[in-house]
């Protein structure tokens, strides 16, 4: 019997690879029993900050990513597919949707058990993946942190409003997407550089949720676009207001607030890398100061919340297994991977391991060329300022030959394809 706790991406994900491979799992998830600051239902694989899964590209890190998961019959990339929302380049899904699906396969599965309740500690004599995420609960992140003598288990990040569709002013808002790639998905509200002034200060000036500490150990990937501002006037400009690629009529705008479609009927659409930890009121304040927004109803604001984390490198090998206990292992962003999809694909990645240690009681990490390896071995690298990563190129080791510049990236990806086909046709 293999124990997963969680039943989120990464959990899922494992589940479902490891019943397809003939083994018994217990599925555990303490959602909707208890709740956590910032799930808003008891879903498996809730989406919590944003409905996007970045890249389709192959030649880009995230993209190589999907197309690796693919290869293992991914649950996840199975959902997304069958849920997927226009967004130009990248694929986004309706939470829902996405949700809905791999409940269903789970549940449906005649070799998982789904069992809703709160595990607060874990026995190291079974088989365990602790998929538990980035907001497991207080007890079993105690228990963790006792058991593998932590200092500190945790850091901050935030989570974008999502706007009613029918509240945007589209007759001040425009559809495209940057550089026109894909289809013209994303709604953009222009605006002038008067307009951005006055929005800047609104930003400075306005009240935040105060929560102790947070400055001092919070992801850069999710970084509250209000603190964002304060590092200067014109950081939001090269971020998420950057208004390169987002010309209309030929007219270039000071700065462009972007809105991604959330679900299937276009009802609800998010700000895109809008994070934040305003108070409620002031956010209405700022975000209705946007051309196009002044009369937006926000259907859900934004929030700050704690991400729960290992200290990786001193903790699981490039198997995501546990040094000090054998039989457990740890999966998604709380082994040290950031982002849906890299969770999603570390739950892939350590049930792979899991499957074999059983069948074979042996472990294969995957080769490092690929993205899903090099991702294992970021984590389990010795680091004295280890941080979670977002899957990225700079994780591949450098090419073996010589080439143009222009064609790395394809070499990385083909290189990747080739060293998994070979490692699947080992297994």
């Amino acid at each position: 019997m293999i124990h997963i706790i969680g039943a989120g991406l990464a959990g899922s994900e494992a589940a479902y690879y490891l019943a397809n491979q003939g083994f018994q799992v217990k599925l555990y998830e303490m959602r909707p029993l208890k709740m956590t600051p910032a799930h808003q239902t008891g879903d498996f694989a809730e989406l919590v900050c944003s409905n996007s899964l970045r890249s389709n590209d192959p030649h880009n890190a995230v993209g190589m990513l999907k197309k690796e998961m693919m290869m293992f019959n991914s649950l996840i990339m199975q959902a997304a597919i069958h849920s997927e929302v226009p967004a130009g380049s990248s694929l986004a899904v309706d939470r829902h949707l996405f949700s809905t699906f791999i409940e269903s396969k789970i549940n449906e599965h005649p070799h998982i058990e789904v069992i809703r309740e709160e595990v607060t500690s874990i026995n190291p004599e079974e088989i365990t993946i602790i998929a538990a995420g980035p907001l497991a609960s207080d007890a079993l992140s105690k228990d963790i942190q006792e058991k593998f003598h932590m200092d500190h288990l945790h850091f901050f990040d935030a989570i974008a409003p999502i706007i009613d569709a029918s509240s945007i002013d589209m007759n001040i808002c425009y559809l495209k997407s940057r550089y026109d790639k894909g289809e013209a998905a994303y709604i953009n509200c222009p605006m002038d550089e008067e307009t951005y002034n006055i929005f800047y200060d609104a930003i400075i000036q306005s009240k935040k949720v105060e929560i102790k500490d947070f400055e001092h150990n919070v992801f850069e990937g999710c970084m509250p676009f209000e603190v964002m501002a304060e590092r200067g006037k014109e950081t939001l400009l090269f971020g998420p207001m950057k208004p390169v690629g987002l010309e209309k009529d030929g007219k270039r705008f000071h700065a462009v607030v972007q809105l991604r479609q959330d679900d299937a009927a276009k009802s609800m659409y998010n700000i895109v890398g809008f994070q934040t930890h305003l108070t409620w009121d002031e956010q209405k304040r700022v975000i209705q100061l946007i051309p196009g927004l002044e009369k937006a109803n926000i259907l859900r604001f934004g929030v700050m919340h704690r991400n729960t984390y290992i200290e990786s490198p001193k903790i699981i090998n490039q198997s995501f297994q546990s040094i000090d206990y054998p039989n457990v292992f740890f999966a998604g962003q709380i082994s040290g991977v950031e982002g849906y999809v890299e969770s999603a694909a570390s739950g892939l990645n350590t049930a792979i391991q899991v499957s074999l240690l059983l069948k074979n009681q042996s472990l294969k990490p995957l080769p490092n060329v690929t993205m899903m390896g090099a991702m294992a071995a970021y984590v389990a690298t010795p680091n004295p300022s280890f941080v979670p990563m977002n899957a990225n190129l700079g994780l591949l080791p450098p090419l073996e030959f010589k080439h143009p510049k222009k064609m790395r990236k394809m070499h990385y990806y083909e290189r990747s394809m080739e060293a998994l086909k070979q490692y699947l046709g080992e297994l």
